[in-house]
Formats: structure tokens, sequence, C-alpha cells
């Protein structure tokens, strides 16, 4: 890719992540080389298994606690240097020519909680090379995140049937 751009999908509906997954395998299909950094999630979800036939074009990392984030306020101690090592790898990757697409998985969201800073994110997406391609999901965007990046997409929730008591399913939201 001759330029890279800066992607934000946030809000409160679903499909944030599914839709970066979406981008990670078309990418992956053109000869892209794509590295996932999952904030806040380290649960097994069945993207894990869907993306090891994709094996050295598409990799990715999970920072977070098995029993996901606890919600305090303020954050824990040990959510906090999760999210705060997921940022270092996210950092380690932008100038290491290991990857074209860095797809920062639920680190809006990490921003929201506290986990890490928006000062913090908005120093990733002025760092990384002009050509590659930067994605953040989560909830939550920031008015300077999104004044910062170049494509913003926001997931609405019209309706779902987690409000009539749906847990996640396995295949479909986990």
């Amino acid at each position: 890719m001759e330029r890279g751009y800066v992607q934000i999908y946030t809000g409160d509906g679903k499909g944030k992540t599914t839709a970066a997954l979406g981008l990670a395998l078309r990418a992956a299909g053109a000869g892209l080389k794509i590295h996932i950094v999952q904030f806040m999630k380290g649960q097994h979800y069945s993207e894990l298994d869907a993306l090891e036939p994709f094996e050295g074009r598409i990799a990715i990392e999970q920072y977070g606690d098995p029993e996901f984030c606890s919600f305090s306020d303020p954050p824990a101690s040990r959510d906090v240097a999760r999210a705060m090592a997921a940022l270092q790898r996210a950092r380690e990757l932008l100038g290491s020519g290991e990857c074209d697409v860095l797809i920062m998985d639920e680190a809006l969201t990490a921003c929201l909680f506290r986990l890490i800073g928006e000062d913090d994110l908005l120093g990733v997406m002025e760092e990384k090379s002009q050509a590659m391609e930067l994605v953040l999901t989560g909830r939550g965007a920031t008015p300077r995140l999104i004044e910062r990046a170049d494509l913003v997409t926001e997931m609405r929730e019209i309706k779902h049937y987690y409000r009539q008591g749906v847990l996640a399913r396995r295949g479909i939201e986990s």
C-alpha cells in the first residue's frame, strides 16, 4: 500500500470486532500481513480458531484476563498493566515492518475504562508508518480520536436479542 489510513469502528452496537476481522480477511486475501492486538480480551473466542489457517498472514495476540476486565473505578492495576502491555506491543509493531495492517481491537474501550489514555492512542496514530493501515475498535471513541481518524464507522444498536436475555452464542457473538 502506498498510503495507510486510520480507521475507527465504534458505537454501542454489535459488529465492531467483526468488521475488523472482515477487513483482516480481505487484506490477507490481497497478500497483506495483519497483526491483531486485543485489549481486554483473554477469553477464547471462535475467531482464534478461525484464524489458525491464516497463520503467517494474520497474527492475533490477547492481552486481557480470561475472566475479562473488572470495570472498577479506579481500574484494577492488573487490568491497567495488561492494557499497557498491549499498547506497548502495538507500538513495537508500528515501525517493525511485521505487518501492513495493525488492528487494535477494543483499544477504544480500554481508553473508555481508563486503562490507557486518549493521548496514548493519539500517539499511536501519529507514530504509525505512512504505509500502515491502523484500525481501532471499541466503544466510546472520543471527539479527538474521531477528528484524527480518516474513517469512522459507528455501530448503533437499534434492537438486540440480548435485551430478551439471549446470552452470547458460540460462533455468533463468541
